[in-house]
């Protein structure tokens, strides 16, 4: 495809930024990466591994002469960024996020994006558990979705970010913001939550029984709670920023289970037989749209940030 963007600004050099660092040096979609962290780690690793040419430890540094801002921290800390970087935006610019909350974050950023310069909201699926600058790699988007949330955007700003996107192999699709933070409750948020308390149930029956049932944990509890390994940092302000829609799955959620709970309880195996069922048909289903194969499960980890 070749050169999307002159120079390309990563602020946070988590797991999703160093894989797009990755992705535009493997596709060269950027003649220039530059970077920031606060961890001053975190930039030593960037330079180390190849995905910047330049790191600093000042955000607007970093962003100067950039012609696409990526902001790749935890969607609490972007209002604060945005405003930092906002005076040092090129003219001309495109700015956009790869946050698991859209609503948020566009009400946090927005303010701060100057006039001639383009915010286009955008969110990866992909990801894994881990984290930090060394966990990215250049395939981690491949054949994975990347929502893109354009509002009133110039089109050819958009056009532009949507070539990028697809550069790094991914599809693309826009949506309103509304509806990606409820979608985004169903397949990510809310699974995200409900593992991170299964790992706590198992802890507090490990601590009352005085029994080894973490360590004698079937693959399935390893398999369905390694989600639970995720950043704390970012989880805590999705579930923040993200509440009402959370909550709406999360009491549909307990609906269904206490609807499990009195079929277990009164024996109705027919309920049980026919829930499953159709819930297996759906998992087939996802299989079949390759969001299981490939690469990572869409939902898992998020950029960790600085």
């Amino acid at each position: 495809m070749g050169k999307v963007y002159g120079r390309v600004a990563l602020i946070g050099l988590g797991l999703i930024a160093s894989s797009i660092g990755h992705a535009i040096r493997k596709w060269g979609l950027a003649e220039s990466i530059a970077g920031h962290a606060k961890s001053e780690g975190s930039r030593s690793a960037a330079i180390e591994l190849g995905f910047c040419d330049e790191v600093f430890a000042s955000a607007a540094e970093a962003v100067r002469g950039a012609d696409l801002v990526v902001l790749a921290v935890p969607v609490g800390a972007m209002g604060a960024v945005a405003a930092e970087i906002g005076p040092c935006l090129k003219p001309g610019a495109t700015v956009t996020d790869v946050g698991s909350v859209k609503q948020a974050v566009i009400a946090a950023v927005a303010p701060h994006i100057p006039p001639g310069v383009h915010f286009i909201p955008g969110h990866p699926l992909a990801g894994t558990e881990h984290s930090g600058p060394r966990s990215g790699f250049a395939t981690l988007f491949e054949n994975r979705w990347c929502l893109l949330i354009p509002g009133a955007a110039d089109p050819e700003a958009v056009a532009r970010l949507r070539a990028f996107w697809q550069g790094m192999k991914a599809n693309v699709e826009e949506m309103e913001p509304e509806h990606h933070d409820l979608v985004l409750a169903v397949t990510s948020h809310t699974p995200h939550l409900i593992a991170y308390t299964m790992v706590g149930v198992a802890d507090h029956l490990r601590r009352v029984t005085e029994s080894e049932i973490i360590k004698y944990s079937a693959a399935g509890f390893r398999d369905f709670t390694r989600i639970a390994a995720s950043d704390p940092t970012m989880w805590r302000d999705v579930f923040l920023t993200n509440k009402e829609a959370t909550l709406d799955i999360l009491g549909r959620f307990t609906e269904e289970l206490l609807a499990l709970q009195r079929a277990i309880r009164m024996g109705d195996g027919q309920h049980l037989f026919d829930y499953f069922t159709r819930t297996r048909a759906i998992r087939r289903g996802i299989i079949e749209a390759g969001q299981d194969t490939a690469a990572p499960d869409f939902g898992r980890g998020k950029p960790d940030g600085p």
